[in-house]
């Protein structure tokens, strides 16, 4: 595959998971969650998130699906599945419900914190909860890694290309967890609602694509 083909295909893949991933709209997140913890504390919760996160989506890329076959369900099916959910996550995004629910999550663990003795607190981890499941590693990044790997199945460079993609992504979160205290005075509230809209509109047509890509294949084989 040349440089030119495979450019086409890694920019769309980069933008599915920037989008559904979406590193700044969950900096913010990450700071309340970790509001008051130390330095070194923030840093093990940034590489503990991302490294569980990896782990996940690296299991679904590889047996996805295998464990779709073993349900018996159809690939087309699940591009078709795959792309409403995707579809919903871009209207959640465009109406700011997906900034609400995040918010419950974290409002709900920060209840948590308040409700155990200080010293259990200290020892406290919200890297697997909510950050690495389901902020970074949730239904739409599990479904999208699944619907690239399957869709290119036996062009293990083209594969490879959209796993490192994926590991991109997350870098790009990790990075951005780290530097959060510095992107505080950048990323204000109105900028991550900007920019939650206009991801959320790519991330509409992207699945409408994964939507009209089902079907296409379900007539084809019927």
């Amino acid at each position: 595959m040349d440089w030119t083909a495979l450019l086409a295909i890694v920019l769309p893949t980069f933008v599915t998971f920037f989008v559904v991933i979406d590193p700044i709209g969950l900096v913010p997140f990450y700071m309340t969650l970790t509001e008051g913890q130390s330095k070194k504390a923030k840093a093990k919760i940034a590489r503990r998130s991302v490294v569980i996160a990896t782990v996940i989506l690296t299991i679904f890329a590889l047996v996805g699906k295998n464990f779709l076959e073993l349900l018996g369900i159809s690939l087309s099916a699940f591009r078709i599945a795959g792309g409403i959910l995707l579809f919903l996550i871009a209207v959640e995004m465009l109406f700011e419900k997906r900034t609400e629910r995040r918010k419950k999550n974290v409002a709900s663990e920060t209840d948590d914190d308040e409700a155990e003795d200080e010293d259990e607190d200290e020892n406290r981890d919200v890297a697997v909860f909510p950050l690495a499941v389901p902020f970074l590693a949730g239904p739409g990044s599990m479904a999208t890694i699944i619907l690239l790997m399957s869709k290119y199945e036996g062009q293990w460079q083209t594969q490879l290309a959209i796993y490192a993609v994926m590991l991109t992504c997350l870098l790009t979160c990790f990075i951005m967890f780290r530097l959060s205290g510095k992107l505080d005075k950048i990323i204000t509230p109105k900028v991550t609602r900007v920019a939650t809209r206009l991801l959320g509109v790519l991330l509409a047509a992207l699945s409408i694509e994964f939507i009209l890509s089902g079907l296409r294949q379900s007539v084809l084989f019927t």
